[in-house]
């Protein structure tokens, strides 16, 4: 039997609830792995920027940060730059960096409970339907069961991912918002060293 037959052969026999379920099950795996590619890249190509603006800020070779850094903006108005300003700057950018992690807590938190329901459905239908038959062997209630239980186990499966996801984006921001934190600190350092000369 091949692959595809596999397929229309589990579609054809298994209940409605049961697709749907699967069907959304599926479609949360897709959108952990949008939701995780998106965030990822886009926390990796700001860690970086922010990585060398403060290198530079270290070594001396710039008094200001990168043109490229999120900071930018808020560090070129000097007459207002204040430690509370660039507290309220980093905490207003790791929000807007860290959207949709969000939805990777509630996927990892829900899926495994769809997939119950979904075991839960499959199960009660194999044992109405059993219960018009005299007796059942276990060569019948067997494959219907594990038919069933493989619904939770998508559900654990899509939830594993989703979990890990949100742990590494949480580290990712965690890392971005360090170095938004240094480059602060050193930019309110210079400052007040500027202003007691």
């Amino acid at each position: 039997m091949s692959f595809l037959e596999l397929i229309a052969h589990f579609v054809a026999s298994t209940s409605t609830i049961i697709l749907v379920v699967i069907l959304v099950l599926s479609f949360y795996f897709i959108l952990t792995f949008w939701v995780f590619i998106d965030r990822y890249n886009l926390l990796k190509n700001k860690i970086k920027i922010e990585a060398k603006s403060l290198k530079d800020l270290y070594m001396g070779r710039s008094d200001t940060v990168d043109k490229r850094s999120l900071l930018y903006a808020y560090t070129t108005k000097e007459s207002v730059l204040s430690k509370e300003l660039l507290q309220a700057a980093s905490t207003d950018l790791i929000r807007s960096s860290t959207k949709h992690l969000t939805i990777l807590a509630v996927i990892s938190s829900t899926s495994p409970f769809i997939g119950l329901f979904g075991t839960v459905i499959g199960i009660l239908e194999t044992f109405a339907a059993l219960s018009g038959e005299g007796s059942a062997s276990l060569s019948v209630i067997a494959p219907a069961i594990s038919e069933a239980l493989f619904v939770t186990a998508v559900g654990i499966f899509v939830a594993i991912f989703a979990y890990t996801f949100h742990l590494v984006l949480k580290r990712e921001a965690f890392e971005l918002n360090s170095l938004l934190d240094s480059e602060s600190k050193i930019i309110l350092a210079r400052k007040i060293g500027e202003t007691d000369v």
